[in-house]
């Protein structure tokens, strides 16, 4: 049976359906539950055991839309009794975004669509041709990238710290990076664009000639994030944001961009490094306790 910690399980919802598809760590498709009516299908019978096992681990950790209300405190003469267990039954459920992957949203909308549509992503991938699938997939890569110069910062000085995948409310955005150091908090779009010419001006960023809103989004990005963060750890948070070029040929940046910064992979462990210290080690825990918890980026 394979390991379930390394089975990946994407929701599927589109035409009327709702689905979890189950994909081994090599990409293979082991199989599908129909959420609708519980059923589990499979592609090999000894698969079964492992496919229902990560589809009822993924019912256990995604909390569903309507929660039970917390049991009231008990009270003894007018007393309110509060026990260990009704202060664990008020907490919120949160998931530990630590453990998230690099691109792991982006990887999973691919699988998702390849998963849909099989003999037409083939087709796609093998003509060359410009998908939806292929976007996310390019996305995906361009994220672990990024990650991998996040992963040299932090092995270098280990006051930093990085979340991947970072999901923000309940329409399936997420941040690619938000990085927390003594520099600062950093919200990282990686926009992977292989071979591309890019030129940055001002309030305009260009990708082959074509006007992209990338430090627009980027700046509502970190000022989201700044307020989700200000209110989870109690303290100001001023997050700042990052276009972060992955892949590209060129890149021309003829006026400092205005409303968030542009930095290209391979420089931005550096960049991070030289921001002027603004966190110590005591704020640094703070903010990324409050990051790591799921439940901070629902608003």
């Amino acid at each position: 049976m394979s390991d379930l910690r390394e089975l990946s399980v994407v929701r599927w919802r589109k035409y009327g359906k709702d689905r979890l598809y189950v994909t081994a760590p090599d990409e293979r498709r082991m199989g599908w539950c129909d959420l609708a009516t519980g059923v589990v299908t499979v592609d090999d019978d000894a698969d079964r055991a492992a496919v229902e096992a990560a589809v009822a681990g993924w019912r256990a950790a995604v909390p569903e839309p309507a929660q039970q209300a917390s049991p009231a405190p008990s009270t003894n003469a007018g007393v309110t009794v509060i026990t260990e267990s009704s202060v664990a039954a008020q907490e919120p459920v949160w998931n530990d975004l630590a453990e998230r992957r690099a691109g792991q949203a982006a990887r999973e909308q691919a699988i998702a669509l390849k998963h849909a549509a099989p003999v037409r992503t083939f087709v796609a991938r093998v003509l060359r041709v410009h998908t939806d699938e292929r976007a996310w997939r390019i996305g995906a890569d361009g994220e672990e990238m990024v990650a991998a110069r996040l992963a040299r910062l932090v092995k270098k000085d280990a006051r930093w710290r990085a979340l991947h995948a970072v999901p923000v409310g309940v329409n399936g955005s997420d941040i690619d990076h938000v990085v927390i150091g003594p520099g600062g908090v950093f919200t990282l779009n990686a926009k992977h664009h292989p071979g591309a010419k890019i030129w940055v001006a001002g309030t305009t960023f260009m990708v082959n000639g074509q006007k992209q809103p990338y430090l627009r989004n980027s700046r509502h990005e970190a000022a989201r994030a700044s307020r989700l963060l200000t209110a989870a750890a109690g303290v100001p948070v001023e997050a700042v944001g990052v276009v972060v070029p992955v892949g590209a040929a060129d890149i021309t940046i003829k006026k400092a961009p205005e409303g968030a910064h542009v930095v290209y992979r391979r420089a931005i462990g550096k960049w991070l490094e030289r921001r002027p210290e603004v966190l110590d080690l005591e704020a640094i825990d703070r903010v990324f306790e409050a990051a790591r918890r799921s439940t901070t980026w629902l608003g």
